[in-house]
């Protein structure tokens, strides 16, 4: 018979040293049917629902609420989704629920919650019972806490940073709830984070340590079938809460002391590794010097201090000025700046003003940039993604809007403005507004690691520079109250 399987996504990444809050109206909602618009988007949703339709469950669609990363979330978000999931528990309750998949983050933060993931699962196993499967997906960032591996029969993490598999993960997830549901199995999690957390520039999957760490867990799933799955969490360390950091965690159906033997070896190995994953950036002036050294480009400078992706506001114009001082030809930076797009959609093409530029959503990015710049163009904000598996898909799907937009020109520099925080994972970005990206020498890029699916292929080099900004790497500059200590970089 058909499984009946509950759906829902709750999806935020916290930066709880951020001013401000993320309400409700920051979400994107989807209620009910309007779930199943997702189907073939390459989202994490999308992956559910791929398995669902191959598997023949019968979904009911509760709610799905996802928002680019921001500060503390509102508390009235949280109780939105916990009400869409009682009245969806409840409106079932005649014909019986076999399963719940959850589509999460695992590093969100509410006002009145630090682990609001363990909690949304505490409330879920309490609504369904004992004895109906839980399972989700997690983004690799999660910071995993106890009550997250109490309360869920398998939580299955993203392998890959930028997070290309995000579909695939969340296809794995539903694929072992599709085996618990069938097969009456109930795995155990054990979990265990180790005194360590890496900035977000310290956890790309193609370098050290991410790479061996990964690697090693693929080798574990291998030779212990047992064992469904091993997730290595780089975790989110712009989040002040208990559990911050680096964990890892395995799904089990056999000796739970088996599994937790190799992820304490994992995270033996973490710590042994643990200065790789402490990247930092390289002062701007020094490495704007270096592009003496280069005749063609692009050259991608990126910001991880106003890493959109990471949570900040993606406004800092420290690069911007210097470029426009070092008189930098054939540049191009992007800036979200809604102020200043409404404020040329005046002009025409081809005329002039004097504008202060960026630098009004941190008091940390430094202040804006005044220039004198020519309009180029106004245009909307809407793309298709080139890149389907992109880290931007696995946030927002096969499409993005920035709303409306601005391009404008200082010098040799191009600006594109924007209304909404565009994380820069998909050249499509720039393409939308007539700007080709390979053709560029300099390219400003506001990210920390999920970039470089796009931008690898495109780069004769590629460059972390040093800008004022709330996500800087250097950990010892937040002013952490929460967190369990002692914790490395912090600590040595």
């Amino acid at each position: 018979m058909s499984k009946r399987v509950l759906l829902a996504g709750l999806f935020h990444e916290t930066h709880t040293f951020l001013d401000g809050r993320t309400a409700l109206a920051d979400f994107a909602v989807r209620t009910g049917e309007e779930l199943f618009a997702a189907t073939g988007d390459g989202s994490p949703l999308a992956g559910a629902l791929d398995v669902a339709d191959s598997a023949g469950w019968v979904v009911v669609p509760a709610i799905d609420l996802r928002a680019a990363p921001g500060p503390i979330v509102a508390d009235e978000v949280v109780e939105r989704f916990s009400a869409a999931l009682r009245a969806a528990v409840h409106a079932d309750a005649a014909r019986g629920l076999d399963g719940v998949f959850l589509v999460l983050h695992g590093a969100m933060v509410s006002e009145s919650l630090d682990d609001v993931e363990g909690e949304i699962l505490a409330r879920v196993r309490g609504a369904v019972g004992p004895h109906v499967p839980i399972c989700g997906v997690l983004d690799l960032h999660a910071n995993m806490t106890p009550a997250m591996a109490r309360h869920a029969d398998g939580l299955i993490a993203y392998r890959e940073n930028p997070h290309t598999d995000a579909f695939a993960a969340a296809r794995r997830g539903a694929e072992l709830l599709d085996r618990l549901m069938r097969s009456g199995e109930r795995p155990k999690t054990v979990w265990m984070h180790p005194p360590l957390m890496w900035p977000p520039t310290g956890t790309g999957t193609a370098f050290e340590p991410m790479r061996s760490l990964e690697q090693w867990a693929r080798n574990v799933e291998a030779a212990f079938p047992e064992i469904a799955a091993v997730n290595v969490l780089s975790g989110f360390s712009f989040a002040d809460t208990l559990e911050t950091g680096v964990s890892f965690s395995a799904v089990t159906f056999g000796d739970q002391a088996v599994a937790q033997t190799h992820i304490a070896a994992l995270a033996a190995e973490a710590l042994r590794l643990r200065h790789a994953g402490d990247v930092r950036e390289t002062p701007l002036d020094q490495v704007l010097c270096r592009l003496r050294d280069h005749t063609t480009g692009p050259i991608v400078l990126a910001e991880p201090s106003d890493n959109i992706g990471g949570g900040a506001p993606g406004d800092g114009a420290a690069l911007l000025k210097a470029l426009v001082e070092h008189r930098v030809e054939n540049a191009a930076v992007a800036l979200n700046d809604p102020a200043a797009v409404v404020w040329l959609s005046a002009l025409r093409p081809g005329d002039r003003a004097v504008l202060d530029l960026g630098g009004r959503g941190s008091r940390l990015c430094g202040g804006p940039a005044r220039l004198d710049v020519e309009l180029v163009s106004i245009g909307a904000g809407q793309f298709d993604l080139e890149d389907r598996q992109s880290h931007l898909a696995s946030m927002c799907g096969s499409r993005f809007d920035m709303g409306p937009c601005a391009v404008v020109r200082c010098g040799g520099i191009g600006i594109l403005l924007t209304t909404h925080k565009t994380p820069p994972f998909d050249l499509g970005q720039w393409r939308s507004q007539g700007i080709v990206p390979e053709t560029l020498f300099v390219i400003g890029v506001k990210a920390a690691v999920a970039h470089r699916r796009a931008y690898d292929p495109i780069a004769r080099a590629h460059y972390l520079v040093e800008t004022p900004g709330p996500c800087s790497s250097n950990l010892k500059l937040l002013p952490y109250r929460k967190l369990r200590r002692p914790i490395f970089p912090l600590d040595e």
